[in-house]
């Protein structure tokens, strides 16, 4: 016997709640502000507006099922399992900060507050939940709308593994410059020194990839959500008698991997923004970025 499926609501603590902890009462909280030039009426009014949107969501789990949340920090301690439907209450990057935790479970991206966010991943609204909660799950999730969204993937010499939905950065943890030896496909190696290096999804190509790649003005083709490829670049590469500057930028298809070997005391890997759970990187170490097997199911 099957076990019946379980809605994983996933939510962030909102700006309100943040502000209490750190001030301890709402009096407080307001004064901070206030200073600021700021009002606590509005951050307040956007926290009761998520919280409707989650109880809303939560009231339109089918009863037969099972139930649990999760908040953002807690990602990387909660186990998801393969009969899980996940739904993502929030802002687009919360679905980027989930996905890198599932293998395959169809999200449902729910914006808790519509008109302050592009709705690229949260493409629903809180009284879709019902309708479409039920489709997504079990044999019905096979002729669900879904779009399977490219995800990049970082794997270092010593097997440690990242997965990422908008793009993976590699460079230094601060200020410093990184040096490295690129080896890109078809390419002989180039030894380079940059701010890092971004490699990016087509979702990517929408944030930080695309600002990098206007200010280039590239007329590298970026690709689209749901395509097996990635676009690199290399951020602010140096010309000095030992670093080059003639693979600054590039696609990888499917099978194909950009590598880097360190030549930094210390580098870092991390995905979508996430620098706390970043890979660490040392001298003579290799890295290699990919399109990742796994794919985000994002119920249309």
């Amino acid at each position: 016997m099957s076990l019946a499926p379980r809605a994983v609501l996933v939510h962030r603590t909102t700006e309100y709640e943040e502000l209490l902890a750190r001030h301890g009462t709402h009096g407080q909280a307001a004064f901070q502000l206030a200073a600021r030039g700021r009002s606590v009426d509005e951050v307040r009014e956007r926290h009761e507006r998520n919280g409707r949107a989650l109880a809303e969501v939560a009231a339109a789990v089918p009863l037969r099922w099972r139930q649990a949340r999760v908040e953002r920090a807690d990602l990387d301690r909660f186990l998801f399992g393969p009969e899980d439907v996940v739904v993502v209450v929030g802002q687009d990057g919360l679905v980027a900060n989930v996905a890198k935790y599932l293998t395959g479970q169809p999200v449902v991206g729910i914006d808790a507050d519509p008109g302050r966010n592009p709705g690229v991943l949260v493409r629903h609204r809180p009284r879709d939940a019902r309708r479409l909660l039920p489709s997504a799950a079990g044999a019905a999730a096979a002729r669900t709308g879904a779009d399977l969204l490219t995800m990049a993937e970082a794997v270092t010499d010593d097997a440690q593994r990242l997965l990422a939905l908008n793009e993976i950065y590699i460079g230094p943890p601060g200020h410093q410059t990184a040096r490295y030896t690129l080896r890109a496909p078809s390419a002989a190696p180039e030894a380079q020194a940059s701010s890092g290096v971004l490699i990016g999804t087509g979702t990517g190509a929408t944030g930080w990839l695309r600002s990098l790649w206007q200010q280039r003005s590239s007329a590298l083709p970026l690709p689209a959500a749901t395509d097996a490829r990635l676009a690199w670049t290399v951020r602010e590469a140096w010309p000095s008698p030992v670093t080059g500057t003639a693979r600054v930028e590039g696609l990888l298809g499917a099978g194909e991997r950009l590598g880097l070997v360190v030549e930094s005391d210390r580098l870092v890997a991390f995905g979508d923004g996430m620098e706390a759970d970043a890979l660490e990187l040392t001298w003579g170490q290799s890295v290699r970025v990919g399109v990742a097997e796994t794919a985000l199911r994002l119920v249309g």
